[in-house]
């Protein structure tokens, strides 16, 4: 039983049998079939996967960047009128070349027509929750990798989307730089509530982030299983270390080894 349905209210996100089909020289290929999901308003969900299983098809979907072939997705909006229903955070730093590191953190509210003192009131003050704020006036050459992440990240937060759509966001990130953004991201959710779809290759981090991790099969990708993470809010790393998550993990990847050696051999 999903969160929504045990809150008793309507889902935030609900897909209904969702499949994404693409026609190539050999036929039809199957990349996503009859996938159902269920999101919480408020809930921080992440969806796990054997490589090409359709979870980056399945984000773009939600976020209206690619059609359904079957099915259908609604995202409820909520009471607050003129936000964005979502945001996303992609793998690579999306953030533009030409504008100063405020500047991108306060561009979706610029194309939201947000007057300039509220921009950059908001962009200082996502700016400082990341540590971030002597270098508002940089450019996005003159900053590290993490950086620019954390600037991705912010950029979306920035704009108050009732959904966050994340699509691998750490995943380029060396290890250190990611266990820093990953406390952040914790600390940050802790606090906004947002409504979360999270892609990620790494099992530790779906669960260190997660309230439900889902997990996907090989291509095409359907709903395989899904594990309600019962650790204790707030997280940091340290709860990576405690034998419950332990559990979690090792639960998962012995359903998810099996999908990821015939996703494998597919490719063979």
């Amino acid at each position: 039983m999903s969160i929504a349905t045990q809150q008793g209210g309507a889902p935030k996100i609900g897909a209904r049998n969702v499949s994404k089909h693409y026609p190539t020289a050999d036929g039809t290929m199957v990349a996503l079939e009859d996938f159902s999901l269920d999101v919480a308003d408020g809930e921080f969900v992440c969806i796990v996967g054997p490589s090409g299983c359709g979870k980056s098809t399945f984000l773009r979907m939600l976020a209206g960047l690619e059609d359904l072939s079957l099915g259908s997705i609604e995202i409820r909006p909520g009471a607050g009128a003129g936000k964005p229903l979502n945001s996303v955070v992609f793998q690579e730093y999306a953030i533009f070349p030409w504008k100063t590191v405020a500047d991108n953190v306060a561009f979706g509210l610029e194309m939201r027509g947000i007057g300039r003192k509220e921009r950059q009131d908001t962009a200082r003050y996502w700016l400082d929750r990341v540590g971030l704020s002597k270098f508002a006036g940089y450019y996005p050459h003159q900053i590290s990798g993490g950086m620019k992440q954390r600037v991705s990240i912010i950029r979306a937060l920035a704009n108050d989307p009732e959904v966050l759509l994340m699509d691998e966001p750490l995943g380029a990130l060396d290890a250190q730089t990611r266990v820093v953004l990953q406390e952040e991201l914790l600390r940050i959710w802790e606090e906004t509530r947002k409504t979360v779809v999270y892609i990620t290759h790494s099992l530790d981090e779906a669960v260190l982030l997660g309230d439900r991790v889902i997990l996907m099969s090989a291509q095409p990708g359907r709903h395989l299983a899904t594990f309600e993470i019962d650790l204790p809010r707030p997280r940091s790393i340290a709860t990576t270390n405690t034998p419950r998550f332990a559990e979690y993990r090792a639960q998962i990847w012995e359903k998810l080894s099996a999908e990821v050696t015939r996703a494998m051999e597919a490719q063979q």
